[in-house]
């Protein structure tokens, strides 16, 4: 069975969730099928995948026009494939052309939906409504739906109620619990000016509305003044938020000491490193239909603070693994409270830095679920079982 995987992110231009769900997929489906990956980007070395950039005229296009651009290319190299299997709205076009124009089965996996993301208007302008339409049209007419967690399922037959439920199969993201390990080195923490003997806190994801990093810079006014704040935060969605999140990082620096803001992408050893060492990891996202980065942490032994929101649930063990903070929102996606959420993020961080030991055992427990619940070789069975049930 030949299955192309189309993304926006393949390696080594990975920045998110999704992409890092396809990189191990992708690892593990090859003992199981012929892979072939079609992402965007620069020219790939890896045997089987191919990378296609923006076509020459779109290249002063909306953002979103460029991606269908892109997505018809990718189409037109799934001649041949047996299955196609989508991710993200960027590539969603892609699938559902090659569907339509090869007459083959396509799955879509959703990391996330364009609904429940209403401030990527502020990002793509006029291009919203089009990757809505992208994502709308591809999702009614898969064959299959892959949700990466059982809140995730839920959001999508609340946001598509049209899609019929027996077609959405919950299939979790994955950890490599043997890369994801803690580690004993800190050289990391060192190169980027954290002290290795003040506790901290560690946030890691991009500046975006989604991620929350603005209510977790609030709450952090209120953390234990001997505890540090590091920021391993890139990649901004606009350039009001970048300016909105310099500014509270800029009036934290000014109140307190041990605020580490890293804005490059950093290698993954280092990365493992930093979530390591850390006492507490916070994911102070609005919207998570799973979020990986959480089983990251649980994987390096660190105990997670995060939002009680999609299916971060389903991952973190609230009480055992780390302390789950609930939010009510808007029709924005935003809290309705913004100082209630930043005030129970700042609690639950607190009772964590004073108790060393208990952050100490929710890591280890943290580690034991991801090794226990999150395997990408299982991941890998299942989603091949899904593309031998679509094509029977």
């Amino acid at each position: 069975m030949r299955v192309d995987l189309l993304s926006r992110e393949y390696p080594p231009e990975v920045y998110g969730g999704a992409g890092v769900h396809v990189e191990y997929l992708a690892r593990e489906l090859r003992e199981l099928a012929d892979v072939r990956v079609r992402c965007f980007g620069a020219a790939r070395t890896e045997p089987g995948v191919r990378a296609y950039r923006v076509p020459e005229g779109l290249t002063e296009a909306n953002a979103a026009l460029q991606v269908l651009g892109v997505d018809l290319e990718m189409a037109a190299g799934c001649d041949g494939a047996d299955v196609v299997h989508s991710h993200t709205w960027y590539a969603n076009f892609a699938g559902h052309v090659a569907k339509m124009l090869y007459g083959v089965p396509h799955v879509v996996t959703t990391h996330s939906l364009e609904p429940l993301r209403p401030w990527k208007a502020e990002q793509l302008g006029g291009g919203y409504t089009l990757s809505s339409w992208a994502e709308r049209t591809a999702l009614r007419e898969a064959d299959a739906i892959i949700a990466v967690s059982a809140g995730m399922r839920h959001d999508v037959l609340t946001a598509y109620p049209e899609i019929s439920p027996d077609r959405v199969r919950v299939i979790h993201n994955g950890i490599d619990t043997d890369e994801y390990a803690p580690s004993d080195g800190a050289e990391a923490l060192l190169k980027h000016g954290i002290d290795p003997g003040r506790p901290y806190v560690v946030f890691v994801g991009r500046v975006t509305r989604q991620k929350g990093l603005v209510h977790l810079l609030h709450a952090a006014r209120s953390f234990d003044p001997g505890a540090q704040l590091v920021l391993c935060a890139g990649a901004p969605d606009t350039p009001a938020i970048a300016a909105e999140v310099t500014g509270l990082v800029r009036e934290l620096s000014a109140a307190r000491t041990g605020v580490i803001w890293i804005s490059e992408m950093l290698p993954r050893a280092e990365v493992i490193q930093i979530l390591t060492h850390a006492t507490v990891f916070v994911c102070p996202s609005v919207y998570e239909p799973m979020g990986i980065v959480n089983l990251e942490a649980m994987a390096c032994e660190t105990a997670v603070v995060a939002t009680a929101t999609g299916g971060i649930p389903e991952v973190v063990d609230d009480g055992t693994t780390g302390l789950l903070v609930s939010i009510e929102q808007g029709a924005d996606g935003e809290p309705c409270d913004p100082e209630a959420f930043a005030a129970a993020i700042a609690e639950r961080v607190g009772t964590l830095l004073a108790d060393p030991a208990l952050a100490a055992e929710m890591g280890r427990a943290g580690r034991r679920r991801a090794v226990d619940l999150f395997s990408w070789q299982r991941i890998a069975e299942r989603t091949h079982e899904l593309y031998t049930e679509i094509r029977a």
